[in-house]
């Protein structure tokens, strides 16, 4: 390729990697999102439950065919089923995200699947009701003085709210607290970053606000976070940066160190080392 052709990498950048999710890179150095903090350093008990029900159904719908299983057969499939319904879940969402960023950027001739349709007439619905203005999606935004980078839903003007963050959600059970934490994050970033690799300022945000998307109606709500609760994203993040260097099976410096010898039984092995040498 010759040099007027080459085209330089933007050092600040977000990668897509399709059904694999996506990576950051701030400044050339990868950098954590926002979400992935939040699963590492937030507690999810309510995730316990949810995946022994999943379990549970998946069981009673099929008592059947699962008679036909050998132990470990029967093992396998069952414990897979959380994780099952979790990835079709995260690609329903992530599906419905995109069509609605489609409509919040002006399109209206877009064909939607059917088991979809529910989710997105709810939106359409959402934004006949609040009929906003201004409207930017899936921005990619960045945070350099505390090091990390994710992607907001929804900014807009919105009538009483002013300049409003939203965070869409799709699952069966609405909206958690911890969707605060997550609006949060975006709204204190510093920079957008643009489409051609360029930066802008994050404009001041003035009522952060979840919308739940059901299969036939949404739910609006206002999320009432502060700087205190950026604060808590931050502790969250801390811990979820301790758990990747210092906790797990991939720890890059792990707290739990080598087995540890008694001191004879050291001095013993050195014998026979150099015995054996």
């Amino acid at each position: 390729m010759s040099p007027a052709r080459r085209q330089l990498r933007p050092q600040t950048r977000k990668v897509n990697r399709g059904r694999g999710g996506h990576s950051y890179f701030l400044d050339g150095v990868k950098c954590d999102g926002v979400t992935t903090l939040l699963n590492g350093g937030v507690p999810k008990p309510a995730l316990t439950a949810w995946a022994a029900r999943e379990v549970a159904e998946f069981v009673a719908g099929r008592r059947g065919i699962l008679q036909a299983l050998n132990d470990e057969e029967l093992i396998d499939l069952c414990k897979g089923a959380p994780f099952r319904e979790r990835d079709a879940a995260a690609n329903r969402g992530t599906e419905v995200h995109a069509y609605a960023a489609r409509l919040g950027a002006g399109e209206r001739d877009i064909q939607v699947p059917e088991e979809l349709l529910g989710h997105v007439d709810a939106y359409i619905a959402w934004e006949a009701a609040w009929q906003p203005n201004n409207v930017r999606t899936e921005l990619t935004v960045i945070n350099r003085q505390h090091r990390y980078m994710g992607t907001l839903d929804w900014l807009g003007e919105l009538a009483d709210l002013g300049t409003t963050l939203l965070d869409i959600k799709t699952g069966r059970s609405g909206i958690f607290a911890e969707a605060g934490l997550q609006a949060i994050a975006y709204g204190h970033c510093e920079s957008i970053l643009e489409q051609d690799g360029s930066e802008t300022p994050m404009p001041h945000v003035d009522t952060y606000a979840g919308l739940w998307l059901g299969r036939d109606d949404y739910e609006f709500s206002i999320l009432n976070v502060g700087d205190a609760d950026f604060r808590n994203f931050l502790y969250a993040a801390e811990t979820a940066r301790w758990m990747t260097r210092r906790a797990g099976d991939r720890a890059v410096h792990p707290v739990v160190g080598a087995a540890l010898l008694p001191p004879n039984s050291r001095a013993n092995l050195t014998v026979v080392k150099e015995e054996t040498a």
